[in-house]
């Protein structure tokens, strides 16, 4: 089968060619993958760290082509969204069947490949706040593809949302369409304390964040972009003057249980447009190199879309 392969040689470090079609477990399907989406990580680290012949991606969305032999898992011909380690960018990939949701029929599949990582996270996230129906919900990061989609989350669940641009006059109006009530360009700004963040940059924006959380609430560390340290200063953790039972809490994605619900529910938010996936690249995997190089460039806010033919 066709695969972007690791090349350190070549732009981008990315290439086109083959390597054998993957054999699955008896509790994996295998997938005929029609799209995949970049996100910044696998990019930046998955690409700095592989050996050069890897086949990388954790996103993708395609059709069962073999059901699991355990009888687990969808159908064949169903049209599905995945996400595992690694071998999204490869024409065929074999997934476990609970990292697999299902699709509605005749979604589009460049849009469905955003989900797994960008949406799926956001989500999580989001659960880890608790109930947010009434509360102040901050969300550093919102120009990213995790933080675009968890804006949109928040608004649906009834939270203020108040979301964290570097450049609020460049990207307030998008963020407020999908459905921010506040665009600042900093915790510093914000008036009020908040009950929960979503914190997707890491280093000092995460301590200045954790500043600004209230009584009771939570921040979720989700991203590290700034591959800063984060250092707090003496008396950030007291509890009195209004921050007491504040937490931190982290997750690994692809260690949570029951990932197929949610990337079912996630699926079908998208194909009936009640998530709008943001995507600002795509093209043919034959310009993966070209869509990397954007996304490590940070020219890109949003997703980026290969398409497989």
């Amino acid at each position: 089968m066709r695969a972007l392969l690791v090349d350190r040689s070549v732009p981008a470090g990315l290439r086109l060619g083959q390597v054998p079609d993957p054999v699955p477990a008896p509790h994996q399907a295998l997938i005929r993958v029609a799209a995949t989406s970049f996100n910044h990580g696998e990019v930046k680290y998955g690409l700095e760290n592989a050996p050069d012949g890897a086949v990388l991606g954790w996103d993708a969305a395609g059709v069962v082509v073999q059901a699991a032999a355990d009888g687990s898992g969808p159908a064949v011909g169903t049209p599905v969204v995945t996400l595992a380690p690694d071998g999204a960018w490869a024409e065929l990939r074999a997934v476990d069947t609970g990292m697999i949701g299902t699709v509605p029929a005749g979604a589009d599949a460049g849009a469905i490949s955003t989900v797994p990582v960008a949406a799926a996270s956001a989500l999580r996230a989001l659960h880890r706040l608790g109930p947010i129906l009434g509360r102040r919900v901050l969300i550093t990061g919102a120009t990213g593809g995790v933080g675009r989609y968890a804006v949109q989350l928040a608004r649906l669940g009834g939270a203020h949302v108040v979301a964290c641009a570097a450049d609020p006059a460049a990207h307030g109006e998008g963020l407020r369409a999908l459905g921010a009530h506040e665009v600042i360009a900093g915790p510093a700004a914000l008036g009020a304390p908040v009950d929960g963040i979503v914190e997707l940059v890491g280093g000092r924006r995460l301590v200045d964040a954790y500043e600004k959380l209230g009584e009771g609430g939570t921040l979720v560390a989700v991203g590290h972009a700034s591959g800063e340290d984060e250092v707090f200063p003496f008396g950030a953790f007291f509890g009195d003057q209004g921050r007491h039972d504040r937490s931190i809490v982290t997750f690994f994605l692809t260690a949570c249980t029951g990932l197929g619900p949610d990337l079912t529910w996630l699926s079908a938010r998208v194909a009936a447009g009640d998530l709008d996936p943001q995507i600002s690249w795509r093209g043919s995997w034959e310009k993966a190199a070209e869509a990397a190089e954007a996304l490590l460039g940070r020219r890109l806010h949003g997703k980026a879309v290969l398409e497989l033919g």
